[in-house]
């Protein structure tokens, strides 16, 4: 593996392992700077929102970039007040708008709003079959969303984007999605770097002559689970893609998977305030 392996998802679309979140990068110059170092580097990947409001600087850094658009695989969301099957086609199109794009390669339901996300994804799957969009998928679904999902879709969420590191292994929705054929990717894989003063994953780090977070990103990949690290710093968008040089015992994989608490630094899906 390098950093421009693809994993061949369900529906057949190539999509990176590794790429770059810009959640919280509000500040223009910062977030194109951000997305034209890791695209330097040898990212192909770069993961936005509407949520985050910077769509439009992502379509600029893309442009901008020197890299055909159609070798990077970007991906946005719906947000929860845009929710329901005519204001999700109408958030998208707002999206497709912001990002000067033709296409969009992966379009999540961002959190599954409780009455609405299931009109949602039925929005999400139109849009893959007018081919706007090359892979349909949600965030931040339990496996009982997913349940509700697939006992109505016409086609299965193809990705689901949700909090997972070695303090929130989420073990089961991943063998769930594992099941299903549902690709799984860790939004904040670092723990929001809360785990990276972990006095196991700090050992780790010296044994292997690694930096904590690369040991983090390493077992998600030995898990086979994509990752989206955010950094605007350019050492550390450079460092944390050296990855791929290294293995992780199966005994330090299973060292790391003991860390687990079901601790999130983000929301539980199931009493997400859907109010901002």
């Amino acid at each position: 593996m390098h950093l421009q392996s693809t994993k061949r998802l369900a529906n057949g679309v190539e999509m990176p392992w590794f790429g770059l979140g810009v959640y919280k990068m509000t500040d223009r110059d910062e977030t194109i700077a951000a997305i034209t170092q890791a695209l330097q580097v040898g990212y192909r990947a770069v993961d936005t929102a509407a949520l985050y409001y910077n769509e439009a600087e992502v379509g600029e850094a893309i442009r901008h970039s020197g890299v055909p658009r159609e070798e990077i695989f970007v991906t946005t969301k719906v947000w929860n007040s845009d929710q329901g099957y005519d204001n999700t086609l109408r958030a998208f199109e707002t999206s497709l708008k912001k990002l000067d794009m033709d296409y969009i390669d992966l379009y999540l339901t961002h959190w599954p709003v409780a009455d609405k996300f299931v009109d949602t994804y039925r929005a999400i799957e139109r849009l893959y079959d007018e081919k706007l969009i090359r892979v349909p998928g949600v965030s931040n679904h339990h496996q009982h969303h997913l349940e509700q999902l697939l006992g109505k879709a016409n086609i299965a969420p193809v990705v689901n984007q949700i909090e997972v590191h070695p303090y929130l292994s989420q073990q089961s929705l991943r063998a769930f999605c594992e099941e299903h054929n549902i690709a799984v990717t860790a939004w904040s894989p670092l723990g929001r770097g809360g785990v990276l003063t972990d006095e196991t994953i700090l050992a780790l780090a010296t044994k292997y002559g690694k930096t904590p977070a690369q040991i983090v990103l390493r077992w998600h990949l030995q898990h086979n689970i994509l990752v989206i690290p955010k950094s605007v710093t350019p050492h550390r968008i450079k460092e944390n893609a050296q990855i791929f040089d290294f293995e992780l015992t199966n005994q330090d994989m299973q060292t790391l998977d003991a860390l687990n608490q079901n601790k999130r630094f983000g929301k539980n899906p199931d009493n997400f305030k859907f109010d901002f």
